[in-house]
């Protein structure tokens, strides 16, 4: 069983925008996922897909390392979630001298691709 890990740290989406698109591939062969976020119109849609490629390329290279076979069309997302990252606190001016604040979230996305385990023989049992 091959598994491969990706992260995004630091990027400018909302955590709560960044989940609406993480949904749409929750638990999907990757060839599916990555069909699907192309034409996602979520702007958070882009990064994801570039995500999941660059899991792919890291299950591709774990593979080669260990001496497996890798069939890229078995690989399935395990997990994917998002993490609240680091808030950017701005300021805008208002009227009478007052300030706005404005708070600028950013994200960090995990993705985890796997293949499914291959059946174990039970030829001992009966």
């Amino acid at each position: 069983m091959v598994e491969s890990i990706a992260k995004l740290k630091g990027i400018r989406v909302t955590p709560q925008k960044a989940r609406r698109v993480i949904e749409l591939v929750r638990g999907k062969h990757v060839e599916e996922a990555l069909a699907i976020l192309k034409f996602a119109p979520q702007g958070a849609s882009e990064p994801v897909r570039k995500l999941v490629a660059s899991a792919v390329a890291n299950a591709r290279v774990t593979a080669d390392k260990e001496n497996l076979p890798l069939n890229e069309s078995e690989l399935v997302i395990d997990k994917i979630f998002v993490d609240e990252g680091p808030t950017m606190k701005r300021f805008q001016p208002r009227a009478q001298g007052r300030a706005f604040q404005i708070l600028k979230r950013t994200s960090h996305i995990t993705v985890v691709l796997s293949t499914p385990e291959a059946p174990t023989s039970k030829a001992g049992k009966k």
